[in-house]
């Protein structure tokens, strides 16, 4: 991280500036999860979908069956998105510079939508279009003994990527004290998010096509497995959406619910320096990354030039917590009315 609100000449922290840094840790909210168990659970999610992306495909093509046509197409969907995922994980860790004072952690949403609608092209679109299409197709002769065989291989490699992403999520959710649905709508970590929900869409998918193809075979109507194929698609459809939505919520500047702007306010009050604050702005500029904006009453009574040489360090103390990418400050007029972390804002 570059320290390029601190001048040159500025001299180093001292004891008071040190024990600041200390109070503002103890208080920053900080959003469990590290990037290593991120990437590692991308990795596991991509060596599954790539195995049964091949598994499906060729029983897709011995047996004629459309829902594992769907399926094919689902698993392929997933291994390309897992690639565009590593990227994004890759892309959005690199450093601030001057080009970027902000960093590049937008750039994790950027590839993580780019995946999310590679979900619905690529699967959603195809699985709906090839079912449709079956509709109105020849029967053909299916071996269902090899559909079942695939079906079974995939849900033991699905789980286990499922098992890893939920795994992260339990883990990262406790540490807030939220219910897991509740915590990975509201994550900054656009991977797991991924990796959770197409695992989901996944697991919930091979229990479709099954039911498609088993009663194909009790009843000998191949509009079963058709459907099969269709309720794939529409279940896609919907995951992608979703992940499209929240991640162009996080590009377009996804601020900080009210408790966590609550704790970030009481956070700063923590620095010895800080004697009010009039102002806060708080919002995501990549997972686990915010950008914090804020007018301050600074303690003591100084000059103009120790005044700003002490707000530019104040600045640097607080970008020291890992949760901080950037800080802007500036200070408070006397009439403006100081914020309180208690009660939180609406909204």
């Amino acid at each position: 991280m570059t320290d390029h609100h601190l001048p040159p000449d500025a001299p180093p922290p001292g004891d008071s500036e040190l024990r600041s840094d200390e109070a503002v840790d103890e208080a920053m909210p900080t959003e469990p999860g590290q990037k290593k168990d991120s990437t590692f659970t991308v990795l596991v999610a991509l060596v599954a979908n790539g195995l049964l992306a091949l598994a499906k495909t060729v029983a897709a093509f011995l047996t004629g069956s459309a829902s594992m046509g769907a399926e094919a197409a689902h698993s392929w969907a997933d291994t390309g998105n897992e690639i565009f995922l590593l990227i994004a994980e890759k892309r959005g860790e690199r450093p601030r510079d001057d080009k970027h004072p902000r960093g590049y952690g937008r750039a994790t949403y950027v590839w993580s939508l780019v995946a999310a609608f590679g979900l619905f092209s690529a699967g959603a679109v195809v699985s709906i279009w090839h079912g449709v299409s079956e509709l109105f197709a020849e029967p053909s002769e299916v071996s269902y003994t090899v559909n079942y065989v695939v079906l079974g291989l995939a849900f033991l490699l699905e789980g286990s990527s499922f098992i890893q992403a939920s795994r992260q999520l339990k883990g990262e959710a406790s540490s807030w004290g939220l219910h897991p649905l509740s915590y990975i709508d509201r994550t900054s970590n656009p991977t797991l998010r991924a990796v959770f929900f197409e695992d989901f869409a996944a697991l919930l998918g091979l229990v479709l096509a099954g039911a498609g193809i088993a009663l194909h075979q009790l009843t000998g109507q191949a509009a079963y497995d058709a459907v099969g194929s269709i309720a794939v698609g529409v279940l896609l459809a919907f995951v992608a959406v979703y992940l499209m939505r929240r991640n162009m919520q996080y590009l377009l500047g996804q601020t900080l619910g009210s408790e966590m702007w609550s704790r970030v306010l009481a956070a700063l009050l923590a620095h010895d320096a800080i004697d009010r604050i009039t102002y806060l702005h708080v919002e995501y500029v990549g997972p686990q990354k915010v950008f914090v904006v804020a007018a301050v009453d600074l303690t003591g009574d100084d000059r103009e030039p120790t005044l700003a040489q002490r707000l530019r360090q104040v600045e640097l103390d607080i970008e020291r917590n890992d949760l901080i990418e950037d800080a802007v400050l500036t200070l408070s007029l006397p009439e403006d009315p100081s914020l309180s972390p208690d009660p939180p804002p609406a909204g």
